[in-house]
């Protein structure tokens, strides 16, 4: 399916611009230790990530992907990982491969760039600037800009009245199930990423426009 030229760009950061699970499996794994459980590993940490910080401590509690860990002990457990991950939001995560070419090639044709997220804007504007692109996005919505996140349409929506664009005319590339709903919910086209983290599934079980393994890919394609 080929793609309509935008007039803006959103894009994705947890499994679409950074590979942040070497942190956050750093931090999920430290936790489980102070809280005198087993801890888990970059595996299955991998398949957790993607919903906020809150869902990604639960799963941990609980060892799987469904589910909810007793009250008391995520309210013991949550500010573990909020002191771990605010200290390691990005020692360990990178850029992926083509993600600077890919970004370089929308600035230079004057495509305006949004970046939306579930992470909080605690952790997401650190690992931005750490990784050296926050300047280049002159929108930023994070997991707590809004009363509601992806897979909610209202921060895409919230992006488009920003930017003064229709969302027919407005592109999503993202990674996950999560992206793909927002994007179809709100009326933007959707371009994934191959490698992105959508718990363990192909995305293109979720039928998004147009997958792509690299987001050098960008300029081959608008």
């Amino acid at each position: 399916m080929s793609i309509k030229k935008p007039k803006m760009i959103l894009i994705d950061v947890d499994g679409t611009l950074v590979d942040s699970v070497p942190d956050l499996a750093y931090c999920v794994d430290e936790m489980m230790k102070r809280m005198a459980m087993p801890a888990h590993g970059v595996d299955k940490v991998r398949n957790w990530v993607g919903n906020g910080v809150d869902r990604l401590v639960q799963r941990a509690l609980i060892g799987q992907l469904d589910g909810d860990p007793d009250e008391a002990l995520f309210a013991k457990a949550r500010p573990i990982f909020l002191e771990l991950y605010t200290d390691n939001v990005s020692k360990r995560s990178r850029l992926y491969d083509g993600v600077r070419e890919g970004l370089a090639y929308l600035k230079t044709q004057g495509y305006p760039l949004g970046c939306v997220t579930n992470k909080a804007e605690q952790f997401t504007v650190p690992l931005l600037k750490d990784l050296g692109v926050y300047d280049d996005f002159s929108l930023v919505i994070c997991g707590d800009t809004l009363p509601k996140k992806k897979p909610d349409p209202l921060p895409l929506l919230h992006a488009a009245r920003h930017f003064g664009v229709s969302p027919e005319q407005a592109l999503m590339i993202g990674d996950s199930i999560s992206d793909v709903k927002a994007a179809r919910a709100a009326g933007f086209q959707i371009i994934c990423m191959s490698y992105g983290y959508n718990h363990g599934e192909d995305i293109r079980k979720y039928h998004p426009d147009l997958v792509i393994d690299s987001m050098a890919e960008v300029k081959g394609i608008l």
